[in-house]
């Protein structure tokens, strides 16, 4: 049984980068294993990653996000406490896999966690959400930046920063750049549904576990991510996420989803959702 299973997915990606999220992982000392699905049209990438704790998957077509990393995670079942689900630019110290483990194994109605994330020059991320509405996502994805100035306070009530980010908070919308998952998860909520190519997957799962278990902002441990943002200058993946958007509330619901105004309502009050941390020298992984 493995301490920690992982997957990232690739898609012609720079091997020097992804060379750091790797390291991140197979440097931990937890018994981990990590699975590389790489969805590139030809397998360049398959001896870059020469480690025993590494498993090259190469799929020969782009399957999306949430269906590469189903790839990865129909393979770990029952051989896995946790899977990390982790972006290919993203990087950090192989020391805050145990903390997050001990987290999870001390807070056991904990079914995701998500550390603090940062820019490379060291600002924070806010990738806190609420569950997004349509305006939401219409302001924040495609009105015009000048625009957006008319509705600064609604964007940021979306991304939570009436909240405090150095405090541990139960949050129902976490970032897919990294998600650190309780395995057993996946068989009460199910894997990425993968109606969604890209974009909106990992909201949509994160919704999902947090119907049967907290899904956790735990800023104790932070993260480097380079969040290129690629969907504000690619006309193609623009068009996914337009896809993907549409496809989220069509299944959730456009104006009538009682769940996300029940939660959306609840987060103005930031004492309710404060979350427990976890001392290192007193819980550690085996």
């Amino acid at each position: 049984m493995y301490d920690l299973t992982c997957s990232i997915v690739l898609f012609h990606n720079d091997p020097s980068e992804v060379k750091k999220a790797v390291d991140s992982v197979i440097n931990s000392n937890l018994h981990v294993k990590l699975f590389i699905v790489d969805n590139s049209r030809e397998d360049d990438l398959r001896f870059e990653f020469n480690s025993s704790k590494v498993e090259y998957i190469f799929t020969g077509r782009n399957l999306g996000y949430g269906a590469g990393h189903n790839v990865a995670i129909k393979r770990i079942t029952g051989k896995s406490k946790y899977h990390l689900v982790l972006n290919p630019d993203v990087e950090f110290d192989p020391a805050i896999l145990p903390g997050l483990f001990a987290y999870m194994e001390q807070y056991t109605q904990t079914g995701l966690l998500m550390p603090k994330v940062l820019y490379k020059n060291g600002e924070i991320q806010y990738l806190c959400k609420q569950l997004p509405s349509p305006a939401d996502l219409i302001l924040r994805r495609f009105m015009p930046t000048p625009m957006k100035q008319l509705f600064r306070e609604k964007l940021a009530s979306y991304e939570l920063r009436h909240l405090d980010y150095n405090n541990s908070m139960q949050v129902p919308n976490l970032s897919g750049c990294f998600m650190f998952i309780r395995t057993e998860a996946f068989s009460k909520v199910g894997l990425f549904d993968e109606q969604y190519f890209m974009y909106l997957e990992d909201t949509d799962l994160c919704r999902r576990i947090n119907e049967q278990y907290n899904t956790v902002y735990y800023p104790q441990e932070t993260i480097i991510h380079g969040y290129a943002k690629s969907s504000y200058k690619n006309l193609k993946l623009a068009t996914y996420h337009v896809q993907s958007t549409l496809k989220y509330f069509n299944k959730w619901g456009w104006y009538n989803d009682r769940m996300r105004s029940r939660i959306n309502k609840s987060l103005n009050t930031a004492n309710i959702f404060r979350m427990p941390v976890v001392e290192h020298d007193i819980i550690t992984a085996n």
